[in-house]
């Protein structure tokens, strides 16, 4: 065992002496587990979280040692602490191998990644997830790749690869907004490559009409137009709906360099007198929203249970309030 691993164990056993001060020590390795349930089913996730991990600490060969790691993960996972979800499940992983359960642990650093895109104010605000750091959802996409690649069968495969698609959606937008900038500060080739990569990488997304709409106005501001006209027909034949196309002929996004003011050259482009800059969705950024609200409906009954994410609604006063009035 790695000396890290040891180190992580001794901490996690330090941290889990000092939660359990104040939790009556005479209490049974039942009465604890029983005590956190109850917790659990109040939405308590803090007082239960100090109840599983006193269980642990005072009973680490118990009857409910591993039940009560699983029912940590979930915890810190309700109490919406990714990387304490991460390190738990992790640490269940390495322990328990074999166990009947392991898959879980597995979803859920997957769901715990996948979540934590969506912070305080993407709970508040109409953020477009497509434009922010992809760290998150590429991290998500491995872990939930991981628990179907070992357990095709799981009871959690289903919703993974759902989760999947539209994390691969997600990051396929991402480029196609990497290659949109590239597009605005004229650095053709950078966008040219990006746009590229959307379509080999891609494939069997939204993203890739995106894909080939960038290359094409790449290959006309780089003056190469036999390769423009191939995927312009390439575009035509296979997306005649993009939004490129909808006047009949293909319209690039961004000006030619000639064709902009003194003022937008002096400045490299930084200062456009009456551009639009409000963010402007693409088509693989609209199928994203889409999909990340059909997402909860279309979540297995058995899955919904476990994770058990539905949370009553909210008055005007709570969410005004960030939570702190107004249940």
């Amino acid at each position: 065992m790695h000396l890290r691993h040891l180190l992580f164990i001794a901490l996690f056993t330090l941290l889990g002496a000092c939660a359990s001060k104040g939790i009556d020590e005479n209490l049974s390795e039942t009465a604890l587990y029983e005590q956190a349930q109850t917790d659990l089913e109040k939405n308590s996730y803090s007082a239960a979280i100090s109840k599983l991990k006193a269980l642990e600490s005072r009973y680490p060969f118990g009857r409910y040692a591993e039940q009560a790691q699983l029912e940590l993960i979930y915890a810190y996972y309700q109490n919406k602490e990714p990387e304490a979800v991460r390190a738990t499940a992790d640490r269940f992983i390495r322990l328990h191998p074999q166990h009947a359960n392991v898959d879980y642990a597995y979803y859920m650093k997957g769901m715990a990644s996948f979540d934590q895109d969506r912070g305080l104010l993407a709970r508040f605000l109409p953020l477009d997830m497509s434009k922010r750091d992809p760290g998150a959802a590429r991290d998500s996409y491995n872990e939930f790749a991981q628990l179907t690649n070992r357990y095709p069968n799981s009871r959690y495969a289903a919703d993974a690869k759902q989760r999947m698609i539209y994390l691969r959606n997600l990051l396929a937008a991402y480029e196609v907004n990497v290659a949109h900038f590239y597009l605005k500060r004229q650095s053709y080739v950078a966008a040219l490559n990006r746009g590229r990569y959307i379509v080999e990488n891609f494939q069997e997304t939204p993203a890739v009409g995106d894909g080939l709409a960038i290359m094409t106005e790449a290959y006309q501001h780089l003056a190469l137009h036999d390769l423009a006209a191939t995927s312009l027909e390439t575009l035509q034949l296979n997306y005649p709906e993009h939004p490129s196309l909808a006047s009949g002929t293909f319209k690039a996004r961004e000006k030619d360099t000639e064709n902009r003011t003194w003022l937008s050259k002096a400045t490299l482009g930084l200062i456009t007198p009456n551009e639009d800059l409000r963010p402007q969705q693409t088509q693989a950024s609209k199928d994203v929203i889409r999909q990340y609200e059909d997402a909860a409906e279309e979540l297995p009954e058995s899955v919904r249970t476990v994770i058990n994410n539905e949370q009553p609604k909210r008055s005007w006063l709570n969410r005004l309030t960030f939570g702190v009035f107004g249940q």
